[in-house]
Parts: C-alpha cells; sequence; structure tokens
C-alpha cells in the first residue's frame, strides 16, 4: 500500500509552463531511469486527463504472431472479456486513453480492424495500486501487477504476478496457472512515432502471442 499511497500523493504537479502533470506512471521509477527516457515518451505519459478527456493514438499492427497454444489461450480469455488478441493479422489499430476516476487510474481501450468482420476491441484499467503501485485489470476479476522499468531509452511494463478476484476476496495465481509472463514496451522513434511491442512467453511453450505495431501521437497535438 505504500507504493500506492506515495503515487497518489505525488499525482500532480505544475511542469514549467504551468500546467499541470500527471506525474502517477514518473513516479514508479526512479529519477534517473525517468530522465533518461525521451521528452516524447515522457510526455505521453504526464499527459494529464479531466472530465473524461480521451486521447487517442492511431496506428498499425506491422508483425503478430500467436503459436497454437497462444490463439487457444487468446480464444479462452474470451470468457473474461477477450484482453488478448484475436486479430493476427496486419492492419490498422488505435489505442485510446481515459482517466478513470473510479478505479484512480486510466482505461485503455484497444482496437483492431480486421479485414473482414468488426474491429476487435479491448477494454483494460490500469490502476496506480498494490505492491508494485500498478495493477492492470482486464475483466472477470483478474489482472496482474505490473513493474516499470526506462531500458535503452524505451519504457518497458512486465507482468510480477496474476490475480483473481472472487467474492471480494483477491487471489493470487500460482506460477503454475499463470498464461506466462507478459511484456509491454513503449520505445519512442522520434517525429511523433512510437512502437508498442507486446509479447507473451511461457516457460513451457516459448512465444504464445507478440505483437509489433506503430503509432502516431493525435495531430496537432503536443505528444
Amino acid at each position: 500500500m505504500g507504493a500506492a499511497v506515495a503515487i497518489r500523493k505525488q499525482a500532480l504537479t505544475p511542469s514549467a509552463d504551468g500546467e499541470l502533470l500527471d506525474l502517477r506512471f514518473r513516479a514508479l521509477l526512479p529519477a534517473a531511469d525517468w530522465n533518461a527516457l525521451p521528452v516524447a515518451a515522457q510526455r505521453r505519459f504526464t499527459k494529464r486527463m479531466e472530465g473524461g478527456a480521451t486521447v487517442a493514438y492511431r496506428g498499425e499492427v506491422v508483425a503478430i504472431e500467436g503459436r497454437r497454444a497462444g490463439r487457444l489461450l487468446a480464444q479462452a480469455a474470451r470468457l473474461i472479456g477477450a484482453p488478448l488478441p484475436l486479430v493476427f493479422e496486419p492492419g490498422a489499430s488505435v489505442v485510446t486513453v481515459t482517466e478513470d476516476a473510479v478505479g484512480r487510474g486510466q482505461v485503455w481501450t484497444r482496437i483492431y480492424v480486421r479485414k473482414n468482420g468488426f474491429p476487435q476491441v479491448i477494454h483494460s484499467a490500469k490502476r496506480f495500486a498494490g505492491p508494485t503501485g500498478l495493477e492492470e485489470h482486464v475483466g472477470g476479476g483478474v489482472g496482474m501487477a505490473l513493474t516499470v522499468a526506462a531500458e535503452g531509452g524505451a519504457l518497458v511494463f512486465r507482468s510480477a504476478f496474476y490475480f483473481v478476484t472472487l467474492a471480494g476476496v483477491r487471489l493470487r495465481l500460482p506460477r503454475w496457472l499463470e498464461p506466462g509472463a507478459l511484456t509491454i514496451v513503449h520505445n519512442d522513434l522520434g517525429e511523433g512515432r512510437f512502437a508498442f511491442t507486446l509479447a507473451l512467453d511461457h516457460p513451457l511453450f516459448g512465444r504464445l502471442i507478440g505483437q509489433d505495431a506503430i503509432f502516431r501521437d493525435a495531430p496537432g497535438k503536443e505528444a
């Protein structure tokens, strides 16, 4: 609880031009690591949203892979809201981020366009809570604790452990029941573009799902 309380206490601070910034992601990293990130990446993760405002990033999935076990897992996960990609082909994609006043975090919505049929829409909520200071809730009471690191100029999120909430009681999943280690990387490419990579790796079955996408900042808005 200590990490989450500290993050909430320093959530907002004015920038040099007087604009209030959201420091919740920044508080998860040592100052030296945060300062080593590209300025554009820092701005994306300190963007303050209020009053239901939404930030949209448009782009495309340039590569995606899914082993048979990964595709079966993605289908099974539809029971809790389909938090894993079901579209295994390159195509247009949109990510939106909206402040979640109820959960004291952010709601992330990912849209993956299919060549035929309706796009897949994935919702998840990032909440600044738990022993690592950050959790991602994907639906059906299922979520994961995330660690955050700055590596090689990129912002890297990794699953620390998974949990499920049943009848108001949170239970941590044993390692043998986990779907694998999830790694998400945000890598700034310059000129208002950034790469988003997702990898789900299982200790026995290897890379279950891998996805590479490139997004652009909203036109006419500072990253």
